[in-house]
């Protein structure tokens, strides 16, 4: 191959590079394009483009145009375009094969911290499977706009032979272009993967300059040879990409040469590098990159219906598995999670897109959970399930209490509730169909499951009138294992003092954004009214009010319980704003534990720092946090100070000083706010979003106990049972 077409085209080889490494930096440039399924368009807009977009892709590529394409380490988009275009599919398997496009091996770009490890398991499953299924073998773990990343990811990836990484955000100043990430060779995009200059009206010069700007930086963090992506978010190439090439190159061939290829030449060009530095935590700096940590309390009830739905259908799945009937349901449970996992796109489940599009990913959500509860009813009226029988299908034995339905009246069971509907054992019946007649009284019943070993069965007993330590009044609610007063107004959990502060928010869906002269609004303790009082269960609640509005806390202790739970129902009235629960603790807190990928990590804190004196005043800088995500809950164990968390959607908590807060509202009203104090600079366009000030009616559920991990591992085990009933 000769050096003009060498050039122009694609690396033939490395030993190519080799030869010419030694002349100037190369640079290895991959064409591809960053999809986001929706943001601030909605699904059925951005799939229009998408049709416009690739076919341009598959054309340069027939054409040899260009050499190859790299899209964007996730199938979802080619599974939706190729149910429009299904005509092209020959094609595209003929560009696979013969390494001129690369898909996958993820089913869609997923946030890596509202995950958990079973649908992350499941997003590697269908996109690897789809990607082979076209031909495709040679796959990177490719993370390149997701808001920081999970130091859990390497060991999923390589449980599934993947040994290579591409990561963007979350990466500090110290981290060079190349390094080994707990274990996989990996690449920081130290510039990011948004580049299209070749895309911009103006003069060759001008683009040089700005490519020459980039290629400086990235020099500055890689040895002699670069990684330059080409494109950006949702954007077509160039029909004269080479020609622009050879023209740059042509200005930059004193310093520069750019070279089209792919990153898997990139990867082996540099092997050696990965060797000189290593890093073995999460990446969640933003020094250099924004990693938008306001996301994790925006859109709260997005966040809710992602672990119910997560929750829901792994259930359905490991009943599906205890009874081996994969083969019936397989297509049922695979069509859940990729439902699931488009709603864990990280601009959908992060809540920075438009309203239409999450009003859909709640309705996505909805369906999740039908096609959940639809398998669970089939199976347990094709295994003809008395009503009392249970099934454990977590790994740990149960004990503790199970609330169930029934038509029957039970009279032998706590009695809690009822609603009218049909029978599930009815409706699972496919020889007979509903009538008026069946339209009937559904109770809800507590009973006690004791000592259900794992992967077994067992049935439901009516609760034991045995001695308890359950005592519930109008100022506390207790029992052996945990108390919590209200003494002077003040509510007190085994002696932590615990408040609902209501905080003004400046920032949008990527940012919160304080107020520097603002310390926040405290809701007092107006009533308190006793709502169940039994040997088995006790219910308080508790009414507070605020400058604005009033929030009903609902304190639910069980007799042979270690933790509360408190559910939080309220009208949210204001906009721009925050409500945090918050937690004193006696010590400044510096380490806290949290659950991430269904792993316990660890994370320090620096307690003094005070976002509110370090809000940026220049341009492209984000404001250091205090805040982190989590998965299903955290826990301190310091020596002094000892609490744990359990929630069902409250992804964010914030240390500052001895206080631990968890956001259960954050009120904004649009997607990037040009003029937010915390960031200086857009993350995204500043379309106004009504639906983000939550207004009208929320709801919010945590559990507070107090205890080492083997406590937090027991409460999850009690709050997410996997039990059939």
């Amino acid at each position: 191959m000769g050096r003009k077409q060498f050039i122009l085209l694609q690396i033939a080889t490395i030993e190519d590079l080799v030869y010419y490494r030694f002349m100037v930096k190369h640079v290895i440039a991959y064409i591809h394009t960053h999809w986001d399924r929706e943001w601030y368009r909605e699904f059925e807009i951005f799939r229009m483009r998408l049709l416009r977009v690739f076919d341009n892709v598959l054309d340069l590529l027939s054409r040899n145009k260009i050499p190859s394409f790299y899209f964007d380490g996730q199938v979802c988009a080619l599974e939706d375009y190729l149910k429009m275009r299904p005509d092209k599919r020959e094609l595209i398997e003929t560009l696979i094969r013969h390494k001129r496009l690369f898909v996958g091996p993820f089913y869609c770009l997923v946030d890596e911290f509202l995950t958990d490890k079973k649908a992350f398991e499941k997003n590697l499953e269908i996109g690897l499977k789809f990607a082979q299924d076209l031909g495709c073998e040679d796959f990177i773990g490719y993370l390149a706009d997701t808001f920081g990343h999970s130091q859990n990811i390497q060991e999923i990836l390589m449980d599934f032979g993947i040994d290579k990484c591409i990561v963007w955000r979350g990466c500090n100043d110290s981290i060079p272009a190349e390094f080994k990430w707990n274990g996989i060779n990996t690449v920081n995009l130290v510039r990011g993967y948004f580049h299209d200059a070749f895309s911009m009206d103006t003069d060759v010069e001008t683009k040089a300059a700005a490519i020459k700007h980039d290629l400086d930086l990235i020099a500055e963090k890689s040895g002699d040879i670069l990684l330059y992506p080409i494109g950006a978010d949702h954007l077509g190439v160039e029909t004269n990409l080479i020609e622009q090439i050879s023209e740059i190159n042509e200005l930059l061939k004193d310093e520069y040469e750019i070279l089209l290829g792919t990153p898997f030449d990139y990867f082996n060009a540099i092997e050696e590098r990965f060797e000189n530095f290593e890093w073995n935590d999460e990446l969640r700096d933003n020094t250099k990159t924004f990693t938008l940590q306001g996301c994790y309390s925006s859109r709260l009830d997005l966040k809710k219906e992602n672990v119910e739905s997560s929750y829901m259908l792994d259930l359905a799945d490991r009943f599906v598995k205890y009874h081996n009937e994969q083969e019936n349901y397989a297509a049922l449970i695979e069509y859940g999670y990729k439902m699931l996992l488009q709603n864990q796109a990280h601009d959908s489940i992060c809540g920075c897109s438009t309203d239409d599009v999450h009003r859909e990913n709640l309705i996505r959500y909805k369906k999740i959970k039908q096609v959940a509860c639809g398998i669970i009813d089939e199976l347990k009226f094709k295994y003809d399930y008395d009503e009392r029988k249970i099934v454990n299908l977590s790994d740990k034995t149960f004990t503790g209490y199970i609330e169930f339905e029934s038509a029957e009246n039970m009279p032998e069971f706590r009695f809690l509730s009822s609603s009218k509907g049909f029978p599930s054992n009815l409706l699972a019946d496919t020889q007979r169909i509903p009538i008026t007649e069946d339209y009937t009284t559904i109770n809800r019943y507590l009973a006690q499951a004791e000592d259900v070993l794992p992967q077994d069965e067992g049935y439901l007993t009516p609760i034991l009138e045995t001695n308890t330590t359950l005592r519930v009044s109008e100022s506390f609610i207790e029992n052996s294992e945990i108390c919590l007063q209200i003494i002077d107004k003040s509510v007190l959990i085994n002696g932590t003092k615990f408040l609902i502060t209501d905080y003004v928010d400046l920032g949008d869906s990527y940012n919160n954004a304080p107020d520097k002269n603002d310390a926040g609004c405290q809701f007092e303790v107006v009533r308190t009214k006793v709502v169940m009082n039994t040997p088995q269960r006790a219910i308080l609640k508790i009414n507070f009010e605020g400058k604005w509005d009033a929030i009903s806390m609902y304190v639910t202790l069980d007799s042979n319980a270690h933790y509360l739970k408190l559910n939080f129902e309220w009208e949210n009235s204001r906009r721009d704003h925050m409500l945090c629960t918050k937690f004193i603790l006696k010590e400044p807190i510096k380490e806290v534990f949290s659950e991430d990928l269904n792993s316990i990590i660890k994370r320090t804190f620096e307690p003094n720092y005070n976002i509110r004196e370090n809000l940026p005043e220049k341009r492209g800088v984000e404001v250091k946090t205090n805040t982190a995500p989590m998965q299903r809950g955290l826990f301190i164990d310091e020596e002094v100070n000892n609490i744990g968390i359990v929630t069902k959607g409250l992804t964010q908590y914030e240390v500052y000083e001895n206080n631990l807060l968890i956001p259960i509202l954050r009120a904004t009203g649009q997607i990037s706010n040009p003029t937010n104090p915390a960031r200086t600079t857009p993350a995204g366009p500043p379309i106004e979003v009504k639906d983000l000030q939550m207004l009208g009616a929320n709801t919010a559920e945590m559990y507070v106990f107090f205890g080492s991990q083997s406590t937090f591992e027991n409460t999850l085990n009690q709050v997410y049972n996997y039990m059939i009933a």
